[in-house]
């Protein structure tokens, strides 16, 4: 625990981000799922729920940042500049931190073909996209493998309403009608 006391804040603040992240991720993932199917959410049009998705993923990118730079300075979380991109290189706890930098990784293939959107062929930019589903659990196996509150009652609520709510968006994409492909969503996924 002396690694803990000598670097306190940021050691909270590297849970904190951490646990931030994986809600504003599994919010992202669920208006993701329900823009892409066109699921009706209330009154809102189409517009709303895409621009809702893509100002909360710009929000998780900032949180899933303070997160990897507040690992990198922890000296008790031993992640190493290096162990951010490549994974399973980290001095401590080196399988959960390699599940994270390779949902990192993921995440990061998502934001740079989403910013060359346009300049990609939309079947290579859908491609990436659907890594989104493998991002989002593998970040949560890192969050449960690695992360020091993971056992607490609060953290296993939160983690158990993540999985419902990406659970529940996944359900009804699959068994929608809509759930045919990205064809049958007008060509692409959110």
């Amino acid at each position: 625990m002396n690694g803990v006391t000598s670097s306190g804040a940021v050691w909270y603040l590297m849970r904190g981000s951490g646990v931030v992240s994986l809600l504003l991720l599994t919010t992202v993932l669920a208006l993701g799922v329900a823009t892409a199917g066109r699921l009706p959410l209330g009154r809102l049009p189409r517009f709303v729920t895409l621009s809702l998705h893509r100002s909360l993923a710009l929000l998780a990118v900032v949180f899933l940042g303070i997160h990897v730079l507040t690992a990198v300075v922890d000296p008790y979380a031993g992640v190493g500049v290096a162990a951010v991109a490549i994974p399973f290189l980290a001095t401590r706890s080196a399988f959960w931190t390699g599940l994270g930098a390779l949902s990192l990784d993921i995440v990061a293939a998502l934001i740079v073909t989403s910013l060359v959107r346009r300049r990609l062929p939309a079947r290579l930019w859908r491609g990436v996209h659907w890594l989104a589903y493998a991002a989002w659990p593998v970040a949560l196996l890192h969050g449960i493998g690695g992360g020091t509150d993971s056992r607490e009652p609060w953290m296993l609520a939160a983690t158990g309403a993540a999985c419902g709510v990406v659970g529940a968006a996944v359900l009804w994409r699959l068994t929608s009608g809509r759930a045919r492909g990205p064809a049958a969503a007008g060509g692409q996924l959110a």
